[in-house]
């Protein structure tokens, strides 16, 4: 069973624009003690302001800036009821980007929420109740042509997902996965001219992504797909593979044309 929003301490990591603005403005509405997390201090404290909200700005990556984080949350909030691990990052490339882009891909995609579950699960199973949502993204299902570690990280963070709630789901623990296809954000816009391609004309506001987490939120629903029709790709991937690498190829190979 979800955590029941209202009076709930919540924390967002990447909160400051994007998606977890999104969620911050949505929780915050649904009557949740909101902590903004994020690296731009200002924005987060402007977020934070604008939804009666906590600043809690800093590194949401680091073993040291995990730690940090759930420590001034849990002084400014009480207690962290509901986590979001939403901050995360897409370099683009393939086995050619640097090794600095795959370890922050690594650090901030995956090792970010392993770090925060491993401090707020002592005192969730305690109580019996805790909700980690993880911002993920249809590339955690699929795959993201144009940035490979933005692809393997998110398979990364599904996975860790998936363990912890086939884990911890009969202890009170609630995880949900978000995974969405494009979002109009700056990552979007990062992305550059191969991102609008792929991803321009299906690309959805924020705030969808926010109320699909809000729908999803009562029974708890594991997959939480702002875009439906990732539901029938996944399928097919798993179940017409080799057709669904095929086409999967062949919008790569129109990207790489339309870009000379």
């Amino acid at each position: 069973m979800s955590a029941e929003l209202p009076g709930a301490g919540v924390v967002i990591t990447g909160g400051a624009g994007g998606i977890g603005a999104a969620l911050a403005r949505r929780f915050a509405a649904e009557g949740a003690r909101v902590g903004v997390a994020d690296l731009d201090a200002d924005a987060c404290r402007a977020v934070a302001d604008e939804v009666g909200g906590v600043p809690l700005p800093g590194d949401a990556a680091t073993e040291d800036g995990v730690r940090a984080l759930i420590e001034a949350a849990r002084d400014a909030l009480g207690s962290i009821d509901v986590f979001c691990a939403n901050a995360g990052v897409a370099p683009t490339g393939g086995p050619e980007a640097p090794e600095d882009a795959w370890a922050g891909a690594w650090e901030v995609n995956v090792m970010a929420h392993v770090r925060a579950a491993r401090l707020l699960l002592p005192d969730w199973l305690a109580r019996g109740r805790g909700h980690f949502l993880a911002v993920v993204s249809a590339a955690g299902l699929l795959t993201s042509l144009g940035s490979a570690p933005y692809s393997v990280s998110k398979h990364g963070a599904l996975a860790f997902a998936e363990w912890l709630a086939a884990t911890y789901r009969h202890r009170g623990i609630t995880v949900q996965a978000v995974c969405p296809q494009g979002v109009r954000t700056r990552m979007l816009a990062d992305t550059g001219p191969a991102g609008r391609l792929i991803m321009g004309e299906s690309a959805i506001a924020p705030e969808q992504v926010a109320d699909s987490v809000l729908a999803a939120w009562p029974e708890g629903r594991f997959l939480v797909l702002p875009h439906p029709e990732v539901a029938d790709y996944y399928a097919a991937r798993a179940t017409q593979n080799e057709r669904w690498l095929g086409g999967m190829n062949k919008l790569q190979r129109k990207v790489e044309d339309a870009l000379g």
